[in-house]
């Protein structure tokens, strides 16, 4: 699965800035910790394009809907 690439740096849903961390889940999602745009993204088998934000992006910071540079993911089954 190609998920982004050759679009260049930036925060548009084609593009990561500095991803540090990735996960693929047993349906083959595909989630990335987008470092400095500061959100983590999603990609299901279907997305060709684009991802999809599910959580941050909106801006650096320390509310309940931002995150501040993340560097990795975890998960569990519940």
């Amino acid at each position: 699965m190609v998920s982004a690439g050759g679009q260049g740096e930036g925060d548009a849903l084609t593009q990561l800035y500095y991803p540090l961390g990735l996960f693929v889940d047993t349906l083959g999602t595909l989630y990335v910790a987008d470092q400095v745009n500061d959100r983590v993204m999603r990609w299901t088998q279907g997305d060709k394009k684009q991802g999809t934000i599910i959580v941050g992006g909106n801006g650096r910071g320390a509310g309940a809907n931002q995150f501040s540079v993340p560097v990795g993911l975890s998960f569990d089954r519940q």
